[in-house]
């Protein structure tokens, strides 16, 4: 590509412009190509690798809450999903309000799954901390 300096402004040509064109090298943008058409040049020196991190102590709090980000948990819930982490509000938004629940030894909301009215699977949902422990599906 060549740029130009004329009287109306400034022009730019993919040929030679007049005696002042000066050549400009514009990089390739196009989309698609080559998996490997972004990695470094080879005669860039590579980065030393990072120090290593310090081991986690193991008083690092085992709490089953997490943080799950929106478009996730949209997901989850379309699905009709429950997962580690989510909360009970989000459970009953996924399986709706639990027809049975338990306290002890460890909360447990049971739900039932019928097919052609029998009773086909039972869903355990367990919670920890107010979250989701684990999800067990069992056949009765």
């Amino acid at each position: 590509m060549y740029r130009c300096d004329n009287g109306n402004g400034v022009t730019f040509a993919d040929q030679p412009c007049g005696d002042d064109a000066t050549r400009i090298q514009v990089p390739d943008n196009r989309l698609g190509g080559r998996l490997d058409s972004n990695l470094p040049r080879d005669d860039v020196e590579p980065k030393p690798p990072p120090e290593a991190t310090p081991p986690v102590p193991d008083s690092v709090d085992d709490s089953p809450c997490r943080y799950i980000n929106s478009t996730q948990l949209r997901t989850y819930l379309a699905r009709n999903q429950v997962v580690r982490g989510m909360t009970r509000e989000q459970v009953r938004k996924a399986f709706g309000p639990p027809p049975e629940t338990h306290s002890v030894p460890q909360e447990a909301w049971v739900y039932h799954t019928d097919y052609y009215g029998r009773l086909y699977e039972l869903t355990f949902v367990y919670f920890r901390d107010g979250c989701v422990d684990s999800v067990q599906y069992r056949k009765p």
